[in-house]
């Protein structure tokens, strides 16, 4: 079953007001953090590659690259699979990434029936190709796919954020995460944009790394 999909920022506003409903935690920080954002891309080749590309650098950087590979013509899947080593290093990735690249580019993926099929599913897909692990297929389920019911618990912007509003001593592991956000369903996709926006502010006003 996909569930609920987010299509506008009525839907996430929704989600936000069912979570502060539930959990005095969120309802505390929504003042805080104010809007929400929508989040969401096309899906596709392109979504999946411009993950690839943002593993392991800072967002500047991965910006820099995604705009040499438009440049070059190389953010679709066909011209992917063609590319060489050359290529694909004149664009800024590395040897790994340009491997990963191809890979995702040959994977053969049907990314329509990603649309229909359950979140298990969509995950189970995806991490079969070589550099797109369980992150990455969560991230493309939430703001590609649009999924209210996915999170990423392995993130750990979502860990720290959680340590500090739940006042946990120390930051949850992926596992006990993933437990704490079965309280938030079917909006965990919500409850991570909120999240997320909560450690900006709290690494602004408790100096976080």
């Amino acid at each position: 079953m996909v569930g609920r999909i987010i299509t506008s920022l009525d839907c996430v506003a929704e989600g936000a007001e069912w979570l502060a409903a539930r959990e005095e935690r969120f309802a505390e920080a929504l003042p805080l953090v104010g809007p929400l954002p929508l989040r969401r891309e096309a899906d596709g080749f392109a979504a999946l590659l411009r993950a690839i590309v943002g593993q392991q650098v800072s967002v500047a950087s991965a910006r820099a690259i995604w705009a040499r590979l438009e440049a070059a013509g190389l953010t679709e899947a066909a011209a992917m699979a063609l590319a060489t080593d050359e290529d694909l290093r004149a664009a800024g990735l590395s040897r790994q990434k340009a491997r990963y690249g191809r890979a995702l580019a040959q994977a053969g993926i049907d990314f329509d029936a990603l649309r229909s099929a359950p979140n298990a599913e969509v995950v189970r897909a995806l991490v079969a190709v070589p550099g797109i692990g369980v992150w990455t297929a969560e991230i493309y389920a939430m703001f590609a796919l649009g999924r209210a019911d996915v999170f990423a618990p392995g993130d750990l912007a979502l860990q720290e954020a959680a340590r500090v509003l739940f006042r946990l001593e120390a930051r949850p592991t992926e596992k006990q995460l993933r437990a704490m956000a079965e309280a938030w369903s079917p909006w965990r996709s919500v409850a991570a944009r909120l999240l997320w926006a909560y450690y900006r502010v709290a690494r602004n006003r408790e100096g976080i790394m």
